[in-house]
């Protein structure tokens, strides 16, 4: 009886001993399957980004077409004379905040006042695309100005067919294009890059400065992009 007894108790540790073998097996099996988790999410979140960026890249190369073939632009083929410092570059800036301003007061019917819908009214709702796009893409403009510009000059022609279905209202629509130039100028940062006013998206991105070589080359290309506009 005490040989069976010995053999019983030693037989015990051998089971206890065997249990911890088995249970730390159970935790590397919940980390796995964390971290396939955390691949999975990581993974489905990089196409939304690409995605997103890929779309800005085709809105901006199609507005950037558009403007190029309809919008005006210089008809020589030489730099642009009206580079910012010069006196130039300051005409065409005033002249097209001061356009912004007398098409709103046109809208706002202060100007030439008229009972019923007039041509002074239309005309000032027309005022930011007739006359304020053109002069800020008149003289020499950075990359994400320029970009902006091409943006607002197809944006705003929609905005003014499409919202008097909404309200036929001039000022509306006017305070509608001055909404829209200051949110696209907001989002491409050009407030901070030309004004130096700190008010720009935090995504936005600033294009590296160009060398006077990359400018020519920059110039030759748009150049050829709009001989085959023209053809």
């Amino acid at each position: 009886m005490q040989v069976m007894q010995q053999r019983v108790l030693q037989a015990r540790p051998q089971r206890s001993a065997s249990l911890p073998i088995q249970r730390p097996a159970l935790p590397k099996r919940s980390v796995l399957v964390r971290s396939g988790n955390e691949q999975q999410t990581t993974t489905a979140e990089q196409p939304s980004t690409s995605s997103s960026a890929s779309v800005e890249k085709d809105i901006l190369r199609s507005t950037r077409q558009i403007a190029g073939t309809f919008a005006p632009r210089s008809s020589t083929k030489q730099k642009n004379p009206a580079v910012k410092g010069s006196l130039l570059y300051d005409v065409f800036e005033w002249q097209s905040w001061i356009c912004l301003v007398t098409g709103g007061l046109l809208s706002f019917n202060i100007i030439w006042p008229t009972d019923e819908p007039s041509i002074p009214r239309l005309l000032g709702m027309w005022s930011i695309w007739m006359f304020t796009i053109p002069s800020l893409r008149a003289k020499e403009c950075l990359a994400n100005e320029k970009d902006a510009l091409n943006l607002l000059f197809v944006l705003v022609p929609l905005m003014n067919v499409t919202l008097p279905f909404v309200w036929k209202s001039f000022p509306f629509i006017f305070v509608s294009n001055v909404v829209a130039l200051a949110g696209v100028y907001w989002w491409k940062g050009v407030w901070k890059e030309v004004y130096g006013i700190p008010f720009a998206y935090a995504g936005y991105t600033m294009p590296a400065p160009t060398t006077p070589a990359g400018e020519e080359e920059a110039a030759a290309a748009q150049q050829q992009q709009e001989g085959g506009a023209q053809q």
